[in-house]
């Protein structure tokens, strides 16, 4: 089956999310590496940014900015509450995706969707901490040090490489700062989160 690319995009950037919710709130590591950056996931079971989205598309002539909140809660539930500038709930359980906006509602199977059933199970391995699962759908590279650091995914399937070109997430310590999602096509999101305490 053709994926979709509307149902692509709301996935794209509401997981994408997710993974910087895992990474929002700093806990202090010595070394950082993959595999400290891993251990850091594992141990976030659930938490709530503030967010704040734009969005570079080819179709329209000036960036789409969206905000709101992102809530995760392990192992699979992971919702995106757009506020602004038009309210849009987007709720990841299990295999099912619900989207509501202007008044109604729409559920869509995953299964149905393969390149996007791969794409979430790397994102649910990265909010696991899982690095085999990871690896299995990215090429991981992390430059930097732990004061400052990127790390780049680059998808290893040709068919999800065909939608994304590359993830870019940007941090200090265990903290993140800026996610980067460029896309086959060209158009790119760039999401900045804050914790949700903070003004």
């Amino acid at each position: 089956m053709p994926l979709s690319r509307r149902p692509f995009r709301f996935l794209l950037s509401m997981l994408l999310a997710g993974a910087m919710l895992a990474l929002a709130t700093p806990s202090g590591a010595a070394t950082f590496g993959v595999d400290q950056l891993m251990s850091t996931l594992a141990q976030r079971k659930s938490g709530r940014v503030l967010f704040t989205e734009t969005k570079y598309l080819a179709i329209v002539d000036k960036p789409v900015q969206s905000s709101g909140e992102l809530l995760f809660t392990a192992p699979d539930h992971l919702e995106k509450r757009t506020l602004s500038p038009k309210a849009e709930n987007m709720v990841l359980d299990g295999d099912m995706l619900t989207v509501e906006r202007d008044g109604k509602r729409y559920t869509m199977p995953l299964q149905n969707y393969p390149e996007l059933a791969a794409f979430i199970e790397s994102i649910r391995g990265t909010l696991a901490g899982n690095r085999q699962t990871l690896e299995r759908y990215y090429k991981l590279g992390l430059e930097g040090r732990a004061s400052r650091w990127t790390l780049t995914l680059t998808p290893a399937d040709s068919r999800m490489a065909a939608v994304v070109s590359q993830v870019r997430i940007d941090g200090s310590q265990d903290a993140l700062d800026r996610v980067e999602i460029r896309q086959a096509d060209g158009d790119r999101s760039v999401m900045k989160i804050r914790p949700a305490g903070r003004p």
